[in-house]
């Protein structure tokens, strides 16, 4: 697992620095957190956005640093790494994030896909210490690279059912062979399980395919057809030497022979160390042992001179000092009576002066003591003029209150009066209307009980007219058969209506009028 991981690093060291556009060391987390979705999605690793933002929750603004990303991706991706990805789905994630950073030229002299695999040779064959370089050893690994060139292609493949051929893209892999729709992976169609029982083997041409071969497993044959006869046994070889392996157990020999000259390099490196170290501390201490010789000899030599030098020094200090002493002798007594005058006369002062202290002591307590009773004075002052403040306050809304109670109830005594004056008014007035209508009651009833009258009479007459028609028309139909009746019309002149001349006599009319009127006045 740990070759793994040193492996996978390598293509994410990449994807990390193409991102760091400034060259600082430093990505802004936004764009980890997209790095991070992507190396869980090829790796098949489940994704936690919230693990990242607690790891960086103390730098919300700047960059991320590569230290501070390396514990997040240590232990949420690379630890959780199976073996079940697809690799090549991984390089190309990590190549589409590098590829402008590493592809400056244009046009290429080689396509996109074979930069993409010396991209892949390139962190395969680059030692595991950042920035990356190639070691010229591993170069030399041809059979590596050869195996690279057959790691895929395009060839013909027998269906099992349908038994038809169809062209797809396969890949070699170190115990299995996938194969896809086209070279872009996407499109899976199924798998080759190599082990140690399969074998392979060439086929000769039928059914109008060459250059083919047969692979054969417990459960499953495959018949493959190769482009050309050197793709065939190219394939061939590659996947016998795959089987090979596998039956032995070992791992790829382009790994072994990778281990064990990374291994004689480190023990050349160790040995050159060593011995520049060794000669290194030897040249250390030849110096050291001559700069000891030269230092002892200066010593001597200095010692030498300093001890003349201080002989002649030391007599004629003693002279000097003998002169010196008597001189000072008698200025060191003139110097004590000074100092004996001066201090009784600065005794004398601090006497003054400690007195002087106690008297401004004295005062300053009497001040303080003072200021206290001034501070306490203005707080009394300064609460009573915020009691007279807040009563003169209260009396100002009081008052105000009260003017406007009294106003609204002299608004109150106006609107009642004026309400008053208005019902009377209307009371009159009712009584008034009620009065005329009165008048008008009487003078219907009695206009009414005439015209009742007046209909009795008109009844009467038109009943007799009436039966007197009749006897007349029964008279007459009697003796003169159905002759109409020639009546005679009346002296009054006609009136016609809308139901034509004479449908209404001259009393029926007055008496509809008398009826009309009456009605509008009741209304």
């Amino acid at each position: 697992m740990g070759s793994l991981k040193d492996e996978l690093l390598k293509a994410i060291w990449h994807a990390f620095t193409a991102l760091d556009l400034d060259r600082s060391g430093k990505v802004s987390k936004s764009q980890l957190k997209v790095l991070s979705h992507n190396l869980c999605t090829v790796l098949k690793v489940p994704h936690d956005p919230v693990a990242l933002e607690e790891h960086f929750r103390d730098d919300d603004e700047g960059p991320v640093s590569n230290q501070g990303y390396m514990p997040y991706l240590n232990k949420f991706i690379l630890e959780k790494v199976q073996d079940n990805f697809d690799k090549i789905e991984f390089n190309r994630m990590c190549w589409t994030l590098c590829v402008k950073k590493n592809l400056t030229k244009s046009p290429l002299l080689i396509t996109e896909e074979d930069a993409f695999k010396v991209w892949v040779i390139f962190n395969f064959l680059s030692e595991d210490k950042y920035p990356l370089i190639i070691v010229p050893e591993e170069v030399n690994s041809c059979a590596y690279l050869e195996m690279v060139k057959l790691t895929d292609g395009y060839m013909m493949k027998k269906g099992h059912r349908r038994k038809n051929w169809t062209e797809r893209w396969f890949v070699l892999k170190p115990n299995i062979i996938s194969y896809y729709v086209s070279e872009d992976l996407k499109d899976k169609k199924g798998d080759v399980l190599l082990d140690e029982n399969c074998c392979v083997e060439p086929l000769p041409d039928k059914d109008g395919k060459k250059c083919l071969f047969l692979i054969k497993c417990l459960d499953k044959t495959f018949e493959i057809s190769a482009s050309d006869k050197k793709k065939k046994q190219e394939w061939i070889q590659a996947i016998h030497s795959t089987i090979h392996l596998l039956k032995l157990g070992s791992p790829p020999p382009h790994k072994e022979a990778r281990q064990r000259r990374k291994e004689l390099r480190k023990k050349l490196l160790a040995e050159q160390e060593e011995l520049e170290r060794q000669m290194k501390e030897l040249q250390a201490a030849n110096e050291n042992k001559q700069q000891e010789l030269e230092t002892v000899r200066k010593k001597l030599e200095e010692a030498a001179s300093r001890a003349a030098e201080e002989e002649k020094k030391r007599l004629q200090t003693q002279v000097e000092l003998q002169t010196r002493f008597s001189t000072e002798l008698e200025r060191e007594k003139l110097i004590r009576q000074q100092m004996e005058e001066q201090v009784a006369q600065k005794s004398s002062e601090l006497e003054q002066y400690l007195q002087r202290v106690r008297e401004l002591e004295d005062m300053y307590l009497k001040l303080q003591e003072a200021l206290e009773n001034e501070r306490q004075a203005r707080q009394d002052e300064e609460m009573v003029r915020k009691l007279q403040a807040r009563l003169l306050e209260e009396e100002s809304s009081k008052r105000a209150e009260l003017e406007k109670w009294h106003l609204e109830q002299q608004q109150a005594i106006q609107m009642t009066e004026a309400e008053k004056q208005e019902l009377e008014h209307q009371r009159v007035e009712k009584e008034l209307a009620l009065q005329e209508a009165m008048v008008q009651l009487a003078q219907l009833e009695q206009e009414r009980k005439q015209a009742l009258e007046q209909y009795e009479g008109v009844k009467k007459k038109l009943e007799m007219a009436t039966n007197l028609t009749k006897s007349w028309k029964d008279k007459v139909a009697h003796h003169e058969g159905l002759i109409r009746l020639i009546e005679p019309g009346s002296k009054n002149p006609h009136l016609i209506t809308n139901w034509g001349p004479a449908a209404f006599t001259q009393a029926e009319l007055e008496e509809r009028e008398k009826n009309w009127k009456e009605k509008k006045t009741t209304e």
